[in-house]
């Protein structure tokens, strides 16, 4: 079998993603193609806050950009024409007429780097690009278009804009869907019965308890003990009230946040709270050093409908460290999390966990978050992918 992934996100930046990391998995026994999402016009002209949509620019004007070789099985596609910039369009028709001519830019690059790497077929795994990959099935004719759905993107107005209406019906177009949370499983199976559940995963090898971690230089005049978070820090994911509330009763404890704020957390008054400390996006690399030296790692999401069924990839980050976790009830957390994790919803029962947890932790509950964790792993999580493809295709291959 041969893959060919379109995604919102890149690949090789310094956080991974459902899609990039299930891409390296196969490409350890399967051919795969990631394409790097294109650049539109808008980004073209004015410069982006995101460095690696930057440097993707500099790439397509000095003309490195294109196809490379990123290891034995994988190549890496990062396409040298810009897209039109075209969400601004009211009407989701007449979006869609343009929204096809993006779509035939983009795979004739497509098209042109498969047959440079010698795909003679090969099956098209779409990562929520619901617009510039709409009608690839149709323009490419794969032998599967699989749309991997790993996010509630509607939530958010871009997406919600056209999407709404477009996405039911590239999920009933899809030969079928994958879904890394059972809540997106269960309405992704209103509109194509071959729906499947795969899970998220965690590299287990960057996530790693047995390594002695040297405690990062901005934690060693934090005192102790350390509630520590990893993430961004989007203030429609999380509670900016809750935070406040946690901290300004566990007065005792400190809380590192680390990752990107946006304006909310960066104008909130988080930052006038004097036991809660910000950290800078770091590398997925070395985030491992700083959750070892968290006492109690935390996930304080607001409820609504971009969180209520997500599956957050930090928890498995956290439990694969073996540190206690206390996180927002949601579906998810129930369903998944419920027996290793602490679960609250209001700001004393966060407190009330926290206090349970540190009071609490042992080298046996640490050993069994670690086993849990296992189950995880990008390994399984692949091989439950490709048996959902087999069913489907009945290829024994």
């Amino acid at each position: 079998m041969n893959f060919i992934f379109v995604s919102l996100q890149r690949i090789n930046t310094d956080r991974e993603s459902t899609s990039t990391s299930l891409a390296k998995e196969l490409a350890k026994s399967y051919n795969v193609l990631y394409v790097n999402p294109p650049v539109d016009r808008k980004a073209w002209w004015l410069k982006s806050d995101d460095k690696y949509v930057n440097q993707q620019i500099t790439d397509i004007k000095t003309g490195k950009a294109g196809l490379v070789r990123s290891a034995e099985k994988l190549w890496v596609l990062t396409p040298k024409h810009i897209i039109e910039s075209i969400n601004w369009i009211p009407f989701t028709p007449v979006f869609s007429l343009f929204n096809r001519l993006n779509n035939n830019r983009f795979a004739r690059e497509i098209k042109a780097a498969a047959e440079q790497i010698g795909f003679e077929d090969y099956i098209i795994v779409n990562d929520k690009d619901i617009f510039r990959s709409y009608y690839l099935k149709e323009i490419l004719r794969p032998k599967l278009y699989i749309y991997l759905d790993r996010d509630y993107t509607l939530g958010f107005a871009y997406w919600r804009k056209h999407g709404s209406s477009l996405e039911p019906k590239l999920m009933k177009k899809s030969d079928l869907i994958v879904c890394n949370s059972l809540d997106f499983t269960k309405n992704a199976k209103r509109y194509n019965p071959n729906s499947f559940y795969i899970g998220n995963g965690c590299d287990l090898s960057i996530f790693d308890p047995d390594k002695k971690w040297e405690m990062p230089e901005e934690l060693r005049i934090i005192q102790k003990p350390i509630i520590g978070y990893v993430g961004a820090l989007n203030s429609q994911r999380l509670d900016i009230n809750l935070i406040a509330g946690i901290a300004k009763q566990l007065s005792n404890c400190s809380f590192v946040f680390i990752g990107p704020e946006d304006e909310n957390f960066k104008a909130s008054g988080l930052h006038q709270i004097s036991n809660i400390f910000f950290i800078e996006k770091k590398h997925t690399q070395i985030i491992p050093g700083y959750i070892s030296h968290f006492d109690v790692c935390i996930n304080p999401q607001l409820i609504n409908e971009i969180t209520i069924g997500n599956f957050p990839l930090k928890i498995i980050e956290y439990l694969a460290m073996g540190k206690p976790v206390v996180a927002t009830v949601t579906n998810t957390m129930t369903e998944v999390f419920s027996d290793h994790c602490y679960l609250a919803v209001t700001a004393e029962e966060f407190v009330s966990a926290i206090e349970q947890a540190l009071a609490n932790d042992n080298e046996l509950h640490h050993l069994e978050r670690i086993r849990f964790s296992k189950n995880y792993s990008w390994e399984n999580v692949s091989n439950i992918f490709i048996n959902a493809i087999k069913e489907v295709s009945n290829d024994e291959t």
